[in-house]
């Protein structure tokens, strides 16, 4: 008899299990899919769209009537795309009207300067175009260029290069708040020093900008007591600010962008060793090996084999981090230096009536760039204001990524070089000169007989070959605590359940607890590496170790295959990358290779959560197993009590006869 009341929660239960497991698939195909595309999608999937949202609106003031109908439609422009990012408007509905909106805005835009322009008497030595003529140029090939932009977004979702939908992650919807709330706060603090100082608006955001971004130029200054006063939380408030966007900026882009262009230059990567090795005629250390004779010919075993393709995928992973590193700096230097030059030109003509010298507006380019900000120049043109207000804000962002991708090349290498020559001169670290040359000496040598005692250790678990040195201090999250203490319980609960069965004589169960006792003991284990900065990288011998606890043998080349070159991803179809040591009821154990795109070492998932995630799934299969098994021993035994004589004078009590059938169960498997 069912209980009354519980049905429905269990199928709620169960279509939520249901879709959440959909959902961990579509996000895996989505990951899978951004893997093998060429990263340029990536950027109009995801750079594209937030750089829309993230542009300010920019107004004029002259011929009203035009203007308004522009700053509309930009407005709903700018409206419908935040609505289809917050998931209140389809992509279908919202994405036209953000394209459509924004041409439109930015033709009448441009009429509006031809208007101005061309119906005016130019300017003379009395008169000049105002600010707003300028900032509407600006606006003009704002609009023009985002628009262009999406148009190329929706093109790839229809193509099918990414999902017609925007799935915003937390550093995503971070930075486009911030990025609002700043712009926000830099004009609403414009207009209070437009009203207080009794300045032009467009002047009050000339300094609000150059105050928020700390260059402080000085033309522009406050000049009563309440704007000064106004100026001590406005300034403390607009850095704070500006600090969130930055390290925003960096979570986005240096983290993410990094994370996807790194996949996919290891891809690349990837497919030319492939090649390069078929080219030298050295494929066959990439075919499994599947008889002793090919083995003997070889003069490898298929685990040595194995280990080859390992090796030579930590040499890839190494070769593309430190290209993609070196790459980043390129690009982001190449643009700073676009900025810096290009801007000076800008200024260099913009403030031809003060005969500014190129390489006098190259030296206000250079410390307004970096926000030193003498004072020495000035602008003072109307095109000037505007045009150093649009690019101190792509300054911004700029050098940001300038510095931190010097940290991870130059500075870094400065750094260790400095530590590396302190500590053999006045300043020695924390180990003697001779202690590390020993250890140097001792490491060189040890490459030589590394293998003397490899049968002995690689069927041994990390645990028992000794945690390495942590990498990086550990942060002390509650929910990892909580697990591992948690997981604790239950691996002494199995390691007692052993105990039992073998003082029983119950091999069976006694092996069956074992093995739970050991994918537990390696659950927490692993547990503690997800924490580690940089992410931990297991050796071979350790990876050896968690497939075999996985169901997997590395001698044994059942489930390998060769690796494919250019491995294509079904759109619909179930995910592939990273799918090594699969076994489910739909697709059973997929073949793999080290150096294909099943591999544990592709993809973006790092090694901690992917071991940490398959470990799991393997103990839930087991764990399932065996209650399956309990249930069908019970129903066994529930069934001979039901055949058992009720009578008094039966010759065999019930208990008689539970014990007979454990003895004959007793016997049955002993005999397995």
């Amino acid at each position: 008899m069912n209980d009354p009341g519980l049905d429905e929660p269990i199928q709620e239960h169960s279509k939520d299990v249901e879709q959440d497991r959909k959902n961990e698939l579509e996000v895996q195909r989505e990951d899978e899919q951004a893997f093998l595309d060429p990263s340029r999608w990536w950027f109009a999937s995801t750079a594209f769209p937030l750089l829309a949202v993230c542009s300010p609106l920019v107004t004029t003031e002259q011929l009203i009537a035009i203007n308004t109908i522009s700053l509309i439609l930009a407005l709903v422009a700018n409206i419908a795309l935040l609505l289809n990012m917050a998931r209140r408007l389809s992509f279908a509905v919202a994405q036209p009207i953000t394209i459509v909106g924004w041409f439109i805005s930015s033709i009448l835009l441009i009429a509006l300067v031809f208007a101005a322009s061309l119906g005016l008497e130019l300017p003379g030595e009395d008169r000049a175009l105002t600010q707003a003529f300028y900032y509407a140029i600006i606006a003009a090939a704002l609009y023009f260029i985002i628009a262009a932009l999406l148009s190329v977004t929706v093109y790839g979702a229809y193509k099918g290069h990414y999902p017609q939908e925007f799935k915003l992650t937390m550093s995503q919807r971070t930075l486009m708040l911030q990025t609002i709330s700043f712009m926000v706060y830099m004009l609403f603090g414009a207009l209070v020093f437009y009203k207080v100082e009794g300045w032009q608006y467009l002047d009050a955001v000339y300094f609000t900008n150059y105050t928020l971004l700390t260059i402080g130029i000085g033309d522009y200054a406050p000049q009563t007591h309440t704007g000064r006063a106004l100026l001590f939380p406005y300034a403390i408030g607009g850095i704070v600010i500006l600090g969130l966007v930055v390290g925003s900026i960096r979570s986005l882009v240096l983290e993410r962008g990094k994370k996807k262009l790194g996949s996919r230059m290891v891809e690349k990567k990837r497919v030319q060793m492939i090649k390069k090795m078929q080219k030298k005629g050295e494929h066959h250390k990439l075919t499994p090996i599947g008889s002793d004779e090919r083995a003997d010919e070889l003069g490898m075993t298929e685990r040595e084999r194995r280990k080859f393709e390992f090796e030579l995928m930590r040499q890839i992973q190494e070769h593309a981090s430190t290209r993609q590193k070196w790459n980043a700096l390129f690009i982001s230097g190449t643009a700073w230096m676009v900025l810096w030059f290009v801007g000076a030109v800008v200024f260099w003509k913009a403030e031809h009536q003060q005969e500014w010298s190129y390489f006098g507006a190259l030296y206000f380019a250079y410390t307004s760039l970096l926000t030193i900000g003498y004072g020495d120049y000035k602008n003072f043109s109307n095109s000037g204001k505007p045009a150093f207000v649009f690019w101190s804000l792509l300054a911004v962002p700029t050098l940001t990524i300038v510095i931190s991708n010097m940290g991870d090349t130059v500075v870094k290498g400065i750094r260790d070089l400095t530590d590396y020559l302190g500590e053999f001169t006045i300043l020695p670290g924390e180990h003697p000169t001779r202690q590390r040359a020993k250890a140097l000496l001792k490491s060189a040598a040890s490459r030589f007989d590394k293998d003397q005692d490899k049968e002995n250790t690689m069927h041994k678990p990390p645990g028992l070959l000794g945690e390495k040195e942590k990498q990086g201090k550990q942060g002390a999250k509650r929910e990892i605590l909580a697990t591992d203490h948690i997981a604790g319980e239950i691996e002494q609960e199995e390691l007692e359940d052993a105990g039992e069965a073998a003082r029983r004589g119950d091999q069976v169960a006694k092996e069956a607890h074992e093995y739970h006792y050991q994918l537990i003991r390696e659950f927490r284990n692993v547990l503690k590496h997800l924490d580690q900065t940089p992410p931990r990288q297991y050796t071979y011998e350790e990876w050896a170790w968690f497939l075999k606890l996985m169901g997997e043998d590395e001698d044994n080349q059942s489930s390998h295959r060769k690796a494919p070159v250019n491995p294509r991803s079904e759109k619909h179809g179930q995910p592939d990358m990273q799918q090594a040591t699969t076994d489910d009821s739909e697709q059973g154990k997929r073949q793999w290779s080290w150096i294909g795109n099943r591999s544990p070492l592709m993809g973006e998932q790092d090694e901690p959560e992917w071991v940490l995630e398959r470990l799991c799934i393997t103990l839930e299969r087991e764990l399932k197993k065996r209650h399956e098994e309990e249930r069908k021993k019970g129903k066994k035994n529930v069934g001979m009590k039901e055949k058992a004589p009720s009578s008094s004078g039966s010759s065999k009590t019930l208990e008689q006869q539970e014990k007979g059938v454990v003895g004959e169960e007793e016997k049955r498997v002993s005999y397995q």
